[in-house]
């Protein structure tokens, strides 16, 4: 009997050695209960950033297609099983362009591409200490700060990189200036703007012009320190976000347009944090906090910009309490045919955040549990 049994167990012990299935994470799949509007909106992705050196960016998804709105938890694990470190180290930017799905994935230096349809994985680019991207014309743009995440004046200068979005292959790629952020294109130029973050105290304070044509850098624009965000609108301008130099030079909004020699220069600021926005239209919707000394508090500000006329048209998004209970905002992505728009609150940058959804008149609707640290959001829409 005791043969037999040993038998039964190491039998079993060589079976399992030979299986090479493997482990697949299932995602969470809530049911809101709240029934869906049907519109050309399919839903919506979210990336978690995750805490940096925690391998812990994911992939979320608001399914906005059927009878009740679902929230999808984690999907890249299930959809890419043979992903062994899932996505990777800190979601930093989430763009759809025709039919892909483009992930940059900051400190695991690599752009992970994607069905936009369903999530499944088509390739991978290695782009080092990756930031944001964007597109033109059958080309994706990468901004890198190209050396590792270390504070330091030597800091290198960063690099763009010119993506074939077919082959998925890196065709060329350019010097600008330090720790490189968002980008924008206008009328063939790419407009990059430049950090400087790693060489703290001394910031860049340049936004780089590329001639997409050339691919070369024609000229730098001063604009301001520590720059960040970089958006274009319907009217041909530019808008940039300084993040200041957290002692002296407070954050603020700037806005760019063209002179009477067509160049693209300074038009004016705004002086409001802005920590991310969405334009819709001529409506430029923003949220923001900065430290203030008399309260040794963050105080958030928010609320909406008309483009046109650079004007603070309402200072504040919504009256909603659910607002003023955020922890920490870290997103916000607006619907652009029906202005209903969603903020993400990273709460305490370690663990579940959340996703909150407010209707065009600034009333609360509801709200999910995210990844850690929800910061980036694009929408699905049907195919034409």
């Amino acid at each position: 009997m005791k043969r037999h049994f040993f038998l039964y167990i190491a039998l079993l012990l060589a079976l399992a050695g030979c299986r090479t299935d493997d482990t697949i994470i299932y995602m969470e799949d809530e049911d809101t209960g709240i029934v869906t509007e049907k519109t050309e909106v399919l839903g919506m992705y979210l990336l978690n950033e995750g805490n940096m050196g925690s391998n812990k960016c994911t992939l979320d998804y608001l399914d906005l297609s059927g009878e009740t709105i679902r929230y999808l938890r984690n999907i890249y694990a299930e959809r890419n099983p043979n992903e062994v470190k899932e996505l990777g180290d800190v979601g930093n930017d989430i763009q759809i362009y025709g039919s892909q799905l483009w992930l940059v994935i900051n400190c695991s230096n690599k752009v992970e591409v994607c069905r936009a349809s369903d999530a499944v994985k088509l390739g991978k680019i290695d782009v080092p200490n990756c930031r944001n991207v964007t597109f033109h014309e059958g080309y994706a743009y990468v901004s890198s700060y190209v050396g590792p995440v270390s504070i330091g004046q030597d800091a290198p200068l960063g690099e763009v990189y010119k993506i074939d979005t077919l082959t998925l292959q890196t065709v060329s790629k350019i010097t600008v200036g330090y720790q490189p952020e968002e980008m924008a294109v206008v009328d063939g130029k790419l407009y990059v703007a430049n950090s400087g973050g790693y060489r703290v105290p001394d910031y860049d304070r340049t936004v780089s012009v590329i001639d997409l044509k050339t691919f070369t850098e024609e000229r730098k624009i001063d604009v301001a320190v520590n720059l960040h965000r970089c958006r274009a609108d319907r009217y041909g301008q530019l808008w940039v976000t300084s993040r200041g130099d957290y002692y002296d030079e407070k954050s603020h909004l700037c806005w760019l347009s063209r002179d009477a020699q067509g160049q693209m220069q300074v038009g004016g600021r705004i002086d409001i944090p802005v920590s991310d926005l969405c334009i819709v239209g001529d409506s430029l919707y923003f949220y923001g906090s900065q430290w203030s000394e008399a309260t040794y508090t963050n105080e958030l500000y928010h609320g909406i910009i008309n483009i046109r006329t650079h004007e603070v048209v309402s200072d504040k998004l919504t009256d909603a309490q659910e607002l003023t209970q955020m922890r920490q905002p870290y997103g916000i992505i607006v619907n652009p045919n029906e202005r209903d728009f969603y903020l993400m609150d990273a709460k305490n940058y370690v663990s579940s955040g959340d996703l909150l959804h407010f209707h065009a008149d600034g009333t609360f609707d509801y709200k999910v549990k995210t990844g850690d640290i929800p910061a980036h959001a694009v929408f699905l829409r049907a195919a034409p």
